[in-house]
């Protein structure tokens, strides 16, 4: 066991972003390396477990971590964002949810052995698909954009359904199963859920107001949303089990749509939060396992019930709940497959399989079990399979990673140019449809709009591309435009051309957000009079006869040394900031003087004058004879 449980803290923490950034590092899904640590230190080895060990802590600090992560999740449900997708969106989280409701608990009442009460529960339990798994599973798979926001919508939705259905059910067999029925519990519940939906819209307009009021300084507004959620969730749930869930979904979803400028700020600094909590939690919850619930997960029925809702319950679900939509057969197919459970089942399922074994329930002792047999097999197989099925369905962004340049003028279009030559995605942003002109005639892919807009936000899809460059006359603005899009691109992918001129270094934007591309001293006005004098963009090719260190000796020394193509399609960017090196397969893409060009046309000149002299003299002997 842990010496303490400050020491235990640290090691949750630390096993939970090292399993994230082992998961980075080698693209594999963290949710599954977090739940194979967290089984690791907890039931196989014992070093720990934490629902011991914090006690009476316990159950609140997940319960508290779970709300934070959905509202967290509710805050990216703009309405703007489902245009086209309503409808089946709609249908999934009502419709679908209800046949996944019934139909897994048919399952779980006939193939797992559970009671109607049980299965009931449970079956209401396991619709959730929530945020803290289909987020990092969306981040990894890199899908296209219609059923990425399809599993997003109903994740976050479904959650506070998911914890109520059960609640629900709990409810209707509590009132059957009485001897002496009483409709007012039932009445109670479905009050609170309508109080707890109000208490959230109440709070997210009363942040908001106060918010654009100017009540709240910038300082304050993260910690104050902070406070408001723990708030808002506490109370209701206080009125009825788990509609604190509901409560702060509805406030998460109310603030997304208030159209609050400081709202992405906040959004940015809840995303690392909810990330940092995630895998603290899932750390806790499978370290808090036991060895007797990890050896009834292989009794044939627990599996045979797992493996029907993979491959049975949760596909017809989708394929009877999306009839009549416009979703492609491919979508229903990988929409049905992927419906990993989280958090939210593993926390939900404790507080039922007590309150079932308190009313007399024999069978509640299995809940615990089967829950986790579900979320492990689930987070595994989805974790593992959602890239391939998602290239199989051609569901997926392909090829090489893009690049987004905002600003049109003849450097950016030239840029855009070579990487359209490597077949690399390349997309030119401008809101002057003027300065357009150059990147239409080049036949370079644009879009016309302000790169900061909302609009913009939402219809420029920017998941085909991973590198940011700011590449306009206006220093200030790229500034902006790198420390807007860093959270998303990502600190090592979002660049910026030098703000500097005549060497001069006292301009505090060259200082803020964005590396500065090549050379500070390659100003937009520099690079733009090189491509006046005719410097060309160039190709070269490192191989084992040809390296790194004979093109750098041979190269001209006035070369602007621009980016290297990796054979597998990732593209570094020379800055001052980042070390760059060329290894054989890669293609160095420079700015070069026109030697070779100003060679060939002396050559071209110097063959029409040989070939005229020719001529003449073939005359003068035609003409002699």
């Amino acid at each position: 066991m842990v010496p303490s449980i400050l020491f235990e803290v640290m090691l949750v923490f630390l096993l939970g972003i090292g399993s994230q950034w082992v998961a980075w590092r080698y693209r594999m899904p963290a949710i599954v390396l977090m739940s194979i640590t967290g089984l690791l230190i907890g039931p196989v080895l014992g070093l720990m477990d934490p629902e011991e060990d914090f006690g009476d802590l316990y159950n609140p600090i997940i319960s508290v971590a779970v709300a934070v992560i959905l509202f967290e999740g509710s805050l990216n449900l703009n309405y703007k964002e489902i245009r086209g997708l309503g409808r089946p969106v709609f249908r999934i989280s009502t419709i679908g949810a209800f046949l996944s409701w019934i139909l897994g608990s048919v399952t779980a009442h006939y193939i797992a052995g559970l009671s109607w009460a049980a299965a009931f529960v449970i079956g209401g339990l396991f619709i959730v698909t929530g945020p803290t798994v289909i987020m990092p599973l969306l981040r990894q798979s890199k899908l296209k954009p219609r059923p990425a926001k399809i599993l997003k919508w109903e994740g976050i939705i479904v959650d506070p359904i998911g914890a109520l259905l059960a609640v629900f059910a709990f409810e209707i067999i509590s009132y059957l199963t009485s001897a002496n029925p009483d409709g007012s519990a039932l009445l109670t519940f479905f009050a609170a859920s309508v109080f707890a939906a109000m208490l959230g819209w109440a709070c997210g307009r009363g942040i908001g107001w106060m918010f654009e009021s100017g009540y709240i300084p910038e300082f304050l507004k993260s910690p104050a949303v902070f406070t408001v959620v723990i708030g808002c969730f506490t109370i209701a749930d206080e009125v009825i089990h788990e509609t604190g869930l509901l409560a702060v979904t509805a406030m998460g979803v109310t603030l997304a749509n208030m159209g609050i400028s400081s709202l992405a700020d906040m959004r940015h600094f809840k995303e690392n939060v909810s990330m940092l909590l995630i895998s603290a939690i899932f750390i806790m919850l499978t370290a808090s396992l036991q060895v007797d619930t990890l050896l009834q997960v292989f009794d044939p029925g627990i599996m045979g019930y797992v493996l029907l809702m993979m491959f049975v319950v949760r596909p017809l679900s989708i394929f009877l709940s999306t009839i009549g939509t416009d979703l492609s057969l491919n979508e229903k197919l990988f929409v049905g497959w992927i419906a990993p459970r989280g958090i939210v089942a593993l926390t939900v399922s404790g507080y039922f399989a007590s309150i079932l074994s308190d009313a007399g329930y024999v069978d509640a002792s299995l809940i615990t079990t089967i829950t986790f047999a579900l979320v492990f097999t689930t987070v595994v197989a989805h974790g593992f399979s959602i890239g391939w099925l998602a290239k199989k369905l051609h569901l997926s962004l392909e090829g090489k990673p893009g690049t987004l340049i905002v600003g049109s003028n003849n450097f950016t279009v030239n840029l855009a140019k070579s990487l359209q030559k490597v077949k690399a995605p390349v997309m030119i942003v401008d809101s002057s449809w003027e300065r357009l002109r150059k990147a239409r005639v080049a036949g370079v892919p644009f879009f016309h709009g302000e790169m900061l807009s909302e609009q913009t936000e939402y219809q420029l899809d920017t998941n085909p591309y991973e590198y940011l460059i700011a590449g306009t006359e206006y220093n200030s603005y790229n500034a902006l435009i790198c420390t807007t899009f860093m959270p998303e691109f990502g600190r090592t992918n979002v660049f910026k051309v030098s703000p500097y001129r005549n060497n001069f270094e006292g301009d505090i934007v060259g200082k803020v957000a964005g590396r500065i591309l090549f050379n500070k001293k390659l100003s937009l006005e520099y690079l733009n009079s090189k491509l006046e004098h005719h410097y060309v963009f160039r190709q070269t090719s490192i191989t084992n006869q040809y390296s790194y260190k004979q093109y750098l000796n041979d190269k001209d020394e006035d070369t602007v040394l621009m980016y290297i193509m990796k054979p597998s399609g990732r593209m570094r960017f020379y800055t001052e900031e980042m070390r760059v090196t060329a290894e054989p397969g890669d293609k160095i893409v420079s700015l070069t003087p026109p030697v070779k060009e100003m060679k060939k046309i002396r050559k071209r000149l110097e063959n029409q004058r040989n070939n005229g002299r020719t001529n003449s003299e073939n005359a003068q002997a035609t003409t002699s004879e």
